[in-house]
C-alpha cells in the first residue's frame, strides 16, 4: 500500500512541476488575426483590435483620415516597438510557414493596408519577434517587424 501511495505522490508532484513550468512559458509561435476598422470612423488613431494574455498585450491601431483607414500599426505592451533594422532573420521562417505566411515575405510598402491583419509572434530562438502583416489579395505582406 505504501508503494502505491509513494507512486501517487510522485506522479502528482511531477504533474504539478510540469504544469507550473509550462504555465510560465509563452508559446513558441503564435498568430493573431484582426479585421480592419469599419468605414466612417472619426479621423485620428482608432483601436482596430486588442489581444491580451498574461504574456503580452497587442493593440492593432488604424490611422483614419476622411472616414477611411490609411495605415495600420501595432502597439506591444503599451508602446510602439522599435522597427527591425534590415531583413527578417531566417530563423522566423519556420514559425511564419506554420502560420500560413509564405516566405520570403514581400513588403507592404509605405503604408499598411489589407482586408485582414495578422500579428505573428516568434519566440523560438534567443530573440522574440513581433511581425504585422496585411492580407492583400491572397498574399500576406509584411507591414512591420520588431524585436521584443
Amino acid at each position: 500500500m505504501s508503494g502505491l501511495r509513494t507512486f501517487a505522490i510522485a506522479t502528482v508532484a511531477m504533474l504539478a512541476a510540469t504544469s507550473a513550468s509550462a504555465a510560465d512559458k509563452s508559446p513558441a509561435c503564435a498568430a493573431l488575426s484582426f479585421h480592419p476598422v469599419a468605414m466612417g470612423l472619426p479621423d485620428g488613431p482608432q483601436n482596430a483590435g486588442l489581444y491580451r494574455s498574461r504574456f503580452i498585450r497587442i493593440v492593432l491601431l488604424a490611422e483614419v483620415k476622411g472616414g477611411q483607414a490609411t495605415n495600420y500599426s501595432m502597439e506591444v505592451n503599451g508602446k510602439r516597438p522599435e522597427p527591425l533594422k534590415g531583413a527578417l532573420p531566417a530563423a522566423v521562417n519556420a514559425c511564419l510557414n506554420s502560420k500560413h505566411v509564405k516566405t520570403p515575405v514581400p513588403a507592404a510598402g509605405a503604408s499598411c493596408l489589407g482586408e485582414r491583419f495578422r500579428v505573428v509572434v516568434d519566440n523560438t530562438g534567443k530573440e522574440k519577434y513581433a511581425m504585422l502583416f496585411g492580407l492583400q489579395g491572397d498574399v500576406w505582406k509584411l507591414c512591420s517587424a520588431s524585436q521584443l
